[in-house]
């Protein structure tokens, strides 16, 4: 579940008042429901049909006023889907294929990893094209391990694809979270694979 604090802080700090929010991977409905408590526009793209449905489903439990819009699309043709431009872009990409989510060519966790990194930017551009001027992007993501235990370096790329899409690094922030049973785990880890715990994400 995606935490909720930090989307009432990057609402907050980062989008105006009664301004509206574009996620282009909304695969839960947590970010849609605290845009709407907090008097913003949301909208959020999935290819999931069933995603959508259980999002919507959550928000009607949970919204009393205005509802989090969500719509079934893949986001690399959001130029030609019925979304209003944005205040603030704010989502969290799949981590490559490190979970599936489904078996759709689409999916961005179903492709191979340099697929992966075409459709990634392709998104991201497509969601700064939608992006009011004077405005900001977030991204929350983490970097991940190929299958031979490499770093992917997710967060380069993302960063690289946002500059490429015309927009520039302008912050960034580490969520840190509890350690929780890391240090258990990780002894077995590192021994075997010279692994470090690792238990935050940017």
């Amino acid at each position: 579940v995606f935490d909720p604090v930090l989307c009432e802080l990057s609402y907050s700090w980062y989008c105006p008042p009664a301004g509206h929010v574009l996620d282009p991977f909304a695969g839960g409905s947590v970010r849609g429901i605290v845009a709407a408590m907090l008097g913003r526009a949301y909208t959020g793209i999935d290819l999931r049909p069933e995603q959508v449905a259980a999002n919507e489903e959550q928000a009607a439990r949970i919204c009393n006023g205005t509802r989090p819009r969500w719509l079934v699309g893949d986001s690399r043709g959001l130029a030609a889907m019925d979304v209003a431009p944005a205040d603030f872009v704010f989502s969290c990409p799949p981590y490559g294929d490190l979970e599936r989510y489904s078996d759709d060519p689409r999916d961005l966790s179903a492709m191979a990893h340099p697929d992966f990194e075409s459709a990634h930017y392709e998104i991201i551009r497509a969601a700064c094209n939608l992006l009011r001027a004077d405005r900001f992007a977030c991204f929350t993501v983490g970097d991940f391990r190929d299958k031979a235990g490499l770093y992917r370096n997710f967060v380069g790329l993302t960063v690289e694809c946002f500059k490429l899409a015309g927009a520039a690094l302008y912050n960034e922030a580490i969520l840190v979270t509890a350690v929780g049973s890391l240090p258990i785990r990780v002894g077995k880890q590192f021994a075997g694979y010279r692994k470090l715990g690792r238990r935050s994400r940017c």
